[in-house]
């Protein structure tokens, strides 16, 4: 049933972008610009890149917790597992009222632009759209990443298009000599560096959209590359097209319509693209940012809603939000989140929700720094980042300074507001979840070092996301396959005796201490009991003298008892099937990504079973490393490796990423070197990376 409930990772590096940037480009740009001047005036556009610039930490933060722990929730995830239910409470309301407060604005910025066309009142028609866009995800519409990037680079285009004819026409036509000269940039300044801040708090919530990454974080293929990669560029052509287009904005807009002004971009538009037949140009960018707004809000609309569905099902919210319906999707939690948008769309200012929005990322922000140096702290080796961030912790604690200085220049409403979802919060989890949620977060792994307790079962979740995120490239686990030791057991032996057999000759072979590796053994860590399967037994060790990992496999028939005291395994269970791994102690969480490979593997459905039906030693390490990095070739006559007969190694013409590992000749197997020189009825196995593992199969095997 698990494996059923496990997301598909089919997104990649553009979707990351995508999803980022679509979210980001709608208020932030079509409707913001005008009320943010309120406060700074003509220097709005700097402020945008201040805003961009303080959320780095964030968003280093938020890259490396995702890449360690990539599961959907997000931020309501991150919080929880590293500060405990009581904060993933609040912080998942935060985040989830967030999520709200940006989709009611992008709603609204649909009735804005419909205005200019149409004489209709802009909630009427942000509440139409409301309707609409919540009938389309009770009914499970899926919105396929191939539109959503059709939709981005459409609009990347418009904008582009946008910023080029507007700096053109800033500087280059009599009508404007230059932005020094303007009287649209003088005073450039209206309340001085305060302003500046006021208004980079206040259109923070137009970079919101990097922590949608965040929530489809389980989705993306190869995260530990994706997620940051993708962050970063998003976050960067962002705040270049912010800062330009703010810019053009700011230069074509009368300063005494432009605070007031809810469609800037369209306005601005209106002087552009003189060279198209009558409005062309504004009907480009009203349709651009009505896309925009669409996109964003009904996708808000969509992830909003999960996290009454993810609290649910934590047990955090009551059971009935995560219920779901014949077509797959939370009805309740939907319908829940629809009403809070109206809400706020009937009654909350335009102005309003832009700062609530803000004030609440923020706070979320803030914690997302703090659990970045929790996670560090609390030494749970299966926390696992593929991407650490820069400058810990002090780029942690500059985050954290930043939000709390940002949300003090919001006003006194928004501090007001967060300590009251914060209470609310709290009292929500006290008196209805505290009693219902018996886990805890990594805070309390860094408490233990003060004596206080840990909760045990967050090694095993972490390993298991260990385990589904699968090895990092440069793992040397295929070569540690390859190169394994296997014993086979036909007599009775003594669980002890084993394991100082096994030590004694890793110690001959490594010169590292045998009794430090039996120690290592014998010792029950906190991830023991992700590692447990019937009938194998896997047992690791880290010591030094050891400079690569290396493996003794041992298979006994017959069985060995192994006592209660490695694992919690009932002394009544016989173990049959031994892997034993050491490692160097400088990389401990390079063992921890191994030793998850080998669950993956081990899990395999009659497991056991088939490791005996193999006879040979290269076919149970061809059924190891079964996957689509190696493949198998014997050179037969008149085949099409048999031209291979006779030669070196060394003189075989093979892909650089292609490694032959092994060969079986006369029965018997070894690891071959270059001056190996091949033989008739030699069987080889190939490991490397599949594209050029899938050339030679097609090049030798298929028919």
């Amino acid at each position: 049933m698990e494996g059923k409930k496990k997301l598909t990772k089919e997104l990649g590096l553009f979707d990351v972008f995508a999803i980022s940037t679509g979210a980001m480009f709608s208020s932030g740009f079509f409707l913001l610009p005008g009320l943010a001047s309120q406060y700074t005036g003509p220097s709005v556009f700097v402020a945008y890149l201040v805003s961009g610039l303080l959320i780095l930490p964030a968003m280093f933060s938020m890259a490396e917790i995702a890449t360690a722990l990539p599961r959907a929730g997000g931020a309501y995830f991150f919080l929880d597992r590293s500060l405990g239910p009581l904060m993933g409470t609040i912080g998942g309301l935060g985040t989830y009222l967030s999520l709200v407060f940006k989709t009611a604005f992008a709603i609204i910025g649909i009735g804005a632009y419909a205005a200019i066309f149409w004489d209709v009142p802009v909630q009427l028609v942000a509440v139409a759209a409301t309707m609409v866009f919540t009938g389309l995800n009770l009914i499970g519409a899926k919105k396929t990443s191939g539109l959503q990037n059709f939709f981005i680079i459409f609009l990347l285009v418009v904008l582009g298009g946008f910023i080029f004819e507007g700096l053109y026409t800033v500087f280059f036509t009599e009508r404007i000599e230059g932005p020094s000269a303007n009287e649209h940039f003088t005073p450039f300044f209206t309340n001085g560096i305060e302003g500046i801040i006021t208004t980079a708090g206040f259109v923070f919530v137009s970079y919101l959209g990097l922590t949608k990454v965040a929530s489809v974080a389980e989705e993306i293929k190869n995260p530990e590359r994706n997620i940051p990669l993708g962050m970063l560029l998003s976050l960067v052509i962002t705040s270049v097209i912010y800062f330009l287009g703010v810019f053009v904005m700011v230069a074509l807009i009368d300063p005494k319509d432009f605070a007031n002004e809810l469609a800037p971009a369209a306005t601005a538009a209106k002087q552009l693209f003189k060279w198209m037949p009558g409005q062309t140009g504004a009907y480009l960018m009203v349709g651009a940012a009505m896309a925009a707004f669409a996109s964003t809000g009904n996708a808000g609309l969509l992830s909003s809603s999960r996290y009454p569905f993810a609290m649910a099902r934590d047990k955090l919210f009551p059971p009935r939000f995560a219920r779901v319906g014949k077509s797959g999707t939370p009805i309740l939690s939907i319908l829940f989140t629809s009403g809070l948008v109206l809400f706020l769309i009937l009654v909350v200012s335009e102005e309003g929700i832009a700062k609530l929005a803000s004030a609440f990322q923020l706070f979320i922000f803030m914690l997302i720094n703090f659990s970045v140096i929790v996670f560090r702290k609390s030494n749970i080796e299966s926390y696992d980042p593929g991407y650490k961030s820069p400058w810990y912790p002090g780029m942690q604690i500059a985050g954290i300074f930043v939000s709390l200085v940002l949300i003090v220049y919001m006003g006194w409403m928004a501090v007001i507001f967060s300590g009251i979802v914060t209470l609310l919060s709290f009292l929500w989890y006290y008196y209805y979840a505290r009693e219902k949620v018996k886990r805890e977060g990594a805070i309390f792994h860094w408490f233990a070092l003060l004596g206080k307790y840990q909760y045990s079962e967050l090694e095993n979740e972490f390993m298991t996301i260990l385990k589904e995120k699968g090895l990092r490239q440069g793992d040397p686990f295929d070569e540690t396959i390859t190169r394994a030791r296997i014993t086979s057991l036909e007599k009775d032996v003594e669980f002890d005796d084993l394991v100082a057999h096994v030590a004694e000759v890793f110690s001959t072979e490594m010169h590292a201490s045998k009794e430090t590796l039996i120690n290592e053994f014998m010792t029950t860590s906190a991830i023991e009991p992700a590692l447990i399967i019937p009938e194998v037994s896997i047992l690791y060790a880290k010591s030094e003298g050891v400079d690569h990992p290396s493996l003794h496999i041992v298979l006994s028939s017959r069985g060995i008892r192994k006592p209660v005291g490695k694992g919690g395994i009932s002394s009544e269970d016989y173990i049959r099937i031994f892997f034993f791994l050491v490692n160097p102690p400088s990389d401990s969480r390079q063992q921890l990504r191994m030793l998850s490979r080998l669950v993956d593997i081990i899990e395999r459905e009659e497991f056991v079973e088939e490791m005996f039906d193999h006879k040979s030693h290269r076919k149970i390490k061809e059924y190891l490393l079964h996957n689509e990095r190696f493949f198998t070739v014997r050179l037969l006559p008149q085949s099409a490796q048999f031209e291979l007969v006779g030669k070196k190694l060394k003189e075989i013409s093979l892909p650089p990423d292609v490694l032959v590992a092994l060969i079986e000749r006369d029965s018997e197997t070894f690891a071959p070197h270059g001056d190996t020189v091949l033989e008739e009825h030699d069987a080889l196995t190939l490991i490397g990376e599949p594209k050029s593992i899938a050339q030679l199969f097609d090049k030798y095997l298929k028919q």
